[in-house]
């Protein structure tokens, strides 16, 4: 078990309460079993979580919109297991997802965990999106530096040179100055 799968089963054990029903979603092999988890009625949120990322995890692409779904939660918990999964999954439509969520504008607090997963698919996408929503970041007193220098960080270790520009704006902010140049000197210099 990895530490993501490890994290996930010790929070969502204390949000189940114990019950007989985690313990079986913990347990099963059967990938039939966990994907009907996602569709019947009435099933608790971490029980879908639970289903949708050892489906995930599984490389079954039946978790995909459950996953996308967690990826764009409010808890950053429940984010950080849905991008792991995710990577893993293997479903060509992710990188397409997470660039989407990261660009929304009306979620960028929870923007964080699809521009991480973004850099680590390292999908054409990737790119536009994290320069997108870094210049957006740029503008004065905006609440989101965490999802700036994510994106810096980002740009940095995809060494992209369509970055350059959005970086050295990046340089005009003390929060992350040091960051961006880091990501610049990452960026091979053009022949």
């Amino acid at each position: 078990m990895d530490e993501a799968s490890r994290s996930l089963a010790e929070r969502v054990r204390t949000e189940a309460g114990g019950s007989a029903v985690y313990e079986r979603l913990m347990a099963t092999d059967d990938p039939d079993e966990l994907a009907a988890v996602l569709t019947e009625p009435g099933r608790p949120l971490w029980a879908r979580e639970v289903a949708a990322f050892r489906l995930g995890m599984a490389g079954d692409r039946r978790a995909f919109e459950a996953l996308v779904l967690l990826l764009n939660h409010r808890d950053p918990a429940r984010c950080a297991s849905a991008a792991h999964a995710l990577a893993r999954l293997g479903d060509p439509r992710t990188a397409r997802a997470a660039a989407a969520l990261a660009t929304n504008e009306l979620r960028v607090a929870y923007a964080l965990h699809p521009v991480r997963l973004l850099v680590e698919l390292r999908a054409p996408e990737a790119v536009p999106a994290l320069i997108t929503t870094l210049r957006r970041r740029l503008g004065p007193h905006d609440p989101y530096r965490r999802v700036a220098l994510a994106c810096v960080e980002g740009l940095g270790a995809l060494g992209d040179d369509r970055a350059r520009p959005v970086l050295n704006e990046a340089l005009a902010h003390p929060a992350l100055a040091e960051a961006a140049v880091h990501a610049l000197a990452r960026i091979p210099q053009p022949g």
